[in-house]
């Protein structure tokens, strides 16, 4: 039945099970797949299970909210979250088997405190220990343990599994991506604490330093795991190396249509404050694409194109909140209302790719596809 959706994001399973198995025999060890932020845009569930059957080994998030929606989504495989406001309640976390990632030493004692009141309370949820990971600040500033607290938050670690409470199952830190000397640096660090939480007793399972980035730049930074997110959705986390060279598949295409047609003479202004008017008569079509969607208003006269039957054609006058105006050209007799708009694609198959925007923009790939908004509807298909 036809519901009136006339935003659209198909997002192709197949492409990113393909982009898991592709990064999967690059690294040979366990894979986080990132679906944040909704799956980076493209459907945190629809991303999950696509990347689980690509042989994702465990769901990663930023936050507790992410993670929950997972588990009631259906996803069971391990989920692992790490950013946390301030007295945050870990029980809801425990009680959906969610892993937390711990970046100090309060959160540790708060997770051990919320585990003490689940099994006080009985049941089976507070039947087993917690399982956390620990997050380590080893150069980035942000957002993990700094060094001064890695004596103390190991101690009480070891401690807490000695008493059953929780269970350390992995330790992760951030690279700044600034080069590979700072790099290797961290990591350096990141060997430093591995060494000293051992000697504290604690034998961490997980050990992941590398994220898109640097696993594919550094293979010596594996260690057992990567922590994968833009490399699963098919896109490039390198400014000078496109999908198609990392043998990689965009797995999203962003498509409206075409809602309305007129003609215009040369000379008619288009849009708020007519700040593009059209140069020669032309037919000019509206589609209710607009930055609450996730089309960004700075797009405004940047060059940017659509693709309309086969056709590049570019975007024209002020984007509004709802939609925007494409020049079809003046000889125009083939595009008809209900024709098909593809924003961006894959360029594999002509359409313009994600980068394009980023680029006319300044930012990167990531900001476009995570900032779509939540008219678009999300729809997984397996046809490409």
């Amino acid at each position: 039945m036809r519901t009136g959706n006339m935003r659209i994001a198909e997002v192709s399973t197949e492409a990113i099970k393909h982009n898991v198995e592709t990064v999967k025999a690059l690294t040979h060890g366990n894979l986080i797949a990132v679906v944040k932020a909704n799956g980076y845009g493209h459907g945190a569930l629809i991303a999950a299970e696509a990347a689980l059957a690509g042989g994702a080994t465990q769901i990663g998030v930023s936050d507790l909210e992410e993670a929950i929606k997972l588990r009631e989504g259906g996803i069971a495989a391990p989920i692992l979250c790490w950013l946390h406001g301030s007295g945050i309640d870990f029980r809801e976390a425990l009680k959906h088997r969610i892993e937390i990632g711990v970046s100090h030493l309060e959160q540790l004692e708060s997770v051990a405190v919320a585990q003490r009141q689940l099994v006080d309370d009985g049941g089976e949820v507070g039947s087993a220990p917690a399982t956390v990971q620990l997050k380590l600040d080893t150069g980035l500033s942000r957002n993990g343990a700094a060094p001064a607290e890695w004596e103390q938050l190991f101690a009480l670690a070891a401690e807490l599994e000695r008493q059953g409470i929780l269970r350390v199952r992995g330790m992760f830190t951030h690279l700044a991506n600034a080069g590979r000397d700072e790099d290797f640096s961290q990591a350096a660090e990141f060997d430093r604490a591995v060494y000293l939480a051992q000697q504290h007793g604690l034998d961490p399972e997980l050990l992941h330093v590398a994220a898109s980035a640097a696993t594919l730049t550094r293979p010596e930074l594996h260690y057992n795991t990567v922590r994968v997110g833009v490399l699963c959705y098919g896109l490039s986390p390198f400014a000078d190396k496109t999908s198609a060279q990392l043998g990689l598949r965009p797995a999203m295409r962003l498509k409206s249509e075409i809602v309305a047609l007129r003609q215009v003479s040369a000379g008619t202004g288009v849009s708020y404050g007519f700040n593009w008017r059209a140069h020669s008569d032309t037919i000019l079509g509206l589609v209710p694409v607009g930055y609450a969607d996730g089309m960004p208003r700075a797009l405004n006269n940047s060059g940017a194109t659509v693709l309309i039957r086969g056709r590049r054609r570019q975007i024209v006058g002020r984007i509004g909140m709802d939609q925007c105006i494409i020049d079809l050209g003046g000889d125009t007799t083939d595009v008809q209302i209900g024709d098909e708009v593809v924003l961006f694609g894959d360029p594999a198959r002509g359409e313009p790719p994600v980068e394009d925007w980023a680029d006319r923009l300044g930012t990167i790939n990531y900001e476009v596809v995570a900032s779509l908004g939540e008219r678009p509807v999300r729809i997984a298909t397996t046809a490409w």
